[in-house]
């Protein structure tokens, strides 16, 4: 391949200083802490204990944003598939913990407001909650003159969701020799939009260009997928050890937040059959194979670990429920971190 090198840092994303500063951000967090708090800053979503009962139940909080995917549907005047992205993201994270989400609330920002904007936006939001199966409580819309360019916004959510102390996947329980499962995704999702939009305007590629017979526009508004039905289906047959949502930093970066000391991971490249998008986006880039895998989900949404005996009911489980999961590695010995080989 010719041409610079690009790089998620180059587009102007840290993510080794954004961890620094959650480390730095910890500090601060801790000093509110309550008795109740079971987990915090730091894993996919906040665990807060209920006071009394006897079965412990806990409520299980996420909150993110879609990112600057937002600038590609402002540009093509598309606005009807980000807001399933923003409840995506918010309930995989809470599903990493095994937890339903119960409901979810959203905030819609802009300088101007306009109608059939926020009503095709809001239909996103309402279409991933009837997807996620929990409500759409409530949300807030801001409109502020002067602060945002004319025909942008900005969205932001959360979700609260509720699961049983007892039942809580915490990864606790990972041992070597058990096996990584993966979950396909349905593409970009909602992240690395920075670096791909910069790859794209610097090739003088539009949105809606057609490469290879593929809309390009089709592959980058493609909404996140919402595994929360499936996932909770087979938590409830399989004693499931560990979750991870595939989000910012990939693999490597997300898998390891739910190893206890001792654990590391292994991925067979060659199990994972890369979509078009991240094929086409490191050729046009130039992007180095660590860099991809950094920065994207490299195809898999979501991961499952669970033990080798559990494998036969997790595929049949999940199968039935419409998923095509796949072994994608496998836990080793070692230090907490992700190893690609093949």
């Amino acid at each position: 391949m010719m041409g610079e090198h690009w790089t998620y840092e180059k587009a102007g994303v840290h993510i080794d200083l954004a961890d620094q500063t959650v480390e730095r951000i910890k500090v601060l967090v801790e000093k509110t802490g309550r008795p109740e708090v079971i987990a915090g800053v730091g894993g996919f979503s906040g665990v807060f204990r209920l006071s009394g009962g006897g079965s412990s139940p806990c409520l299980v909080a996420g909150t993110d944003g879609v990112g600057t995917k937002l600038k590609v549907a402002f540009a093509l005047g598309r606005h009807d598939t980000v807001g399933i992205d923003l409840v995506a993201m918010c309930v995989n994270d809470v599903l990493c913990v095994g937890a339903e989400p119960l409901f979810f609330l959203d905030y819609f920002a802009c300088g101007t407001l306009d109608a059939d904007t926020l009503e095709a936006v809001v239909g996103g939001v309402a279409e991933g909650c009837r997807m996620a199966g929990c409500a759409l409580l409530g949300g807030e819309t801001a409109e502020m003159p002067g602060m945002y360019l004319p025909g942008e916004y900005d969205l932001a959510g959360f979700t609260v969701g509720l699961v049983d102390e007892k039942k809580m996947i915490d990864g606790q329980s990972i041992r070597p020799g058990d096996l990584v499962l993966a979950l396909p995704s349905s593409g970009l999702h909602s992240n690395g939009f920075s670096l791909v939009r910069k790859v794209l305007d610097t090739a003088g590629i539009s949105y809606d260009a057609i490469i290879d017979g593929h809309p390009v526009a089709d592959e980058l508004l493609r909404p996140t997928r919402i595994y929360t039905r499936p996932v909770l289906s087979l938590i409830q047959q399989v004693p499931v050890k560990g979750i991870a949502h595939i989000t910012g930093s990939g693999i490597p970066g997300n898998v390891p937040r739910i190893l206890p000391p001792g654990c590391g991971i292994r991925i067979d490249r060659k199990s994972i059959s890369l979509p078009w998008i991240f094929s086409i986006i490191q050729q046009l880039g130039n992007i180095p194979d660590q860099d991809m895998w950094k920065t994207f989900n490299m195809g898999i949404g979501l991961v499952l670990i669970i033990g080798k005996n559990d494998l036969t009911s997790t595929l049949h489980v999940l199968s039935e429920k419409g998923e095509h999961p796949w072994i994608c590695g496998e836990v080793i010995p070692g230090e907490r971190k992700v190893d690609v080989v093949g």
